[in-house]
């Protein structure tokens, strides 16, 4: 899968949680679902492209 469909993915399920939020409400079951596989999207997508993640400094 190339970066630009795994953005799309990403967006079309943040539209879906948006919309069951709207529907069912934010913490209905239905959007925590969604709110976890958005989750899941985007930490692959972290750990797929972006590869290098900065740590917190505590200076």
């Amino acid at each position: 899968m190339i970066k630009q469909e795994f953005i799309a993915l990403i967006e079309n399920k943040r539209a879906e949680l948006i919309q069951v939020a709207i529907n069912k409400g934010l913490s209905s079951s239905d959007a925590i679902r969604y709110s976890q596989e958005l989750d899941h999207l985007i930490n692959e997508y972290n750990r797929i492209y972006l590869k290098k993640i900065p740590t917190t400094s505590y200076s």
